[in-house]
């Protein structure tokens, strides 16, 4: 009989963590898209790094921070009860930062096209800037906010080297759906290995499907 069990913590991952990078990633996206600070190229390296570098060294780093023998981690756990290592919110925080530019990226590039004269009209009319940017210039981005709520759903749920070394292998609690095919490969159990794998594919095309759908219609609208 087949355990759902992966399939419904690595979706449960995904949502969380979409909701975390979406209170993150709005901010800091504000931020990179208006800001002329000099350490500006700084952030957006390190918000980047995620694209480029291996998922073992950034999961590496983490293993080192939560660890009890690790000064962040031993202040974690005595002060605060704390225990990242090899639990489901050591997970949410590691995809977090190893999904963070597909949510970044995104609404970055829709907040800088937007015309100057938008935000500009907003504040003659008495606008706040938080409230420009709730009311005026997000829903002008819907495409972008789309884009990067679906491309970080979907890059977490295909995650494997960061979730292996902070989690594990945990049945119920870490063993996420990517996880589950390895083993089920290694022990040659293929039919196993073959269902999460379809479930996985079947979703993931879909979500992305209607991401090139959904934008396809708004670029439409706007060459109308």
């Amino acid at each position: 009989m087949l355990d759902w069990s992966p399939l419904i913590l690595t979706f449960k991952l995904a949502v969380v963590t979409t909701i975390f990078l979406l209170l993150l990633g709005i901010p800091l996206a504000y931020w990179l898209s208006k800001s002329k600070s000099r350490i500006k190229p700084v952030v957006e390296t390190l918000v980047s790094m995620p694209l480029v570098l291996p998922p073992t060294v950034l999961g590496f780093y983490f293993l080192v921070a939560f660890s009890p023998g690790n000064a962040f981690g031993a202040w974690l756990d005595s002060w605060l009860g704390v225990k990242l290592l090899f639990s489901f919110p050591g997970l949410v925080i590691a995809s977090v930062f190893y999904s963070l530019p597909f949510m970044v990226h995104p609404i970055q590039a829709g907040l800088s096209g937007l015309p100057t004269s938008l935000t500009e009209a907003a504040f003659v009319l008495g606008k706040s800037k938080l409230s420009t940017l709730f009311k005026v210039q997000l829903p002008n981005i819907k495409a972008s906010l789309l884009t990067g709520i679906v491309l970080s759903f979907a890059h977490t749920i295909g995650e494997f080297g960061v979730v292996l070394m902070i989690g594990g292998n945990i049945p119920g609690e870490t063993r996420v759906a990517s996880i589950a095919i390895y083993d089920e490969v290694e022990a040659l159990n293929y039919g196993a290995a073959n269902f999460y794998s379809l479930v996985l594919f079947g979703i993931t095309f879909c979500i992305l499907l209607g991401v090139y759908l959904v934008n396809g219609k708004y670029i439409k609208r706007f060459w109308k």
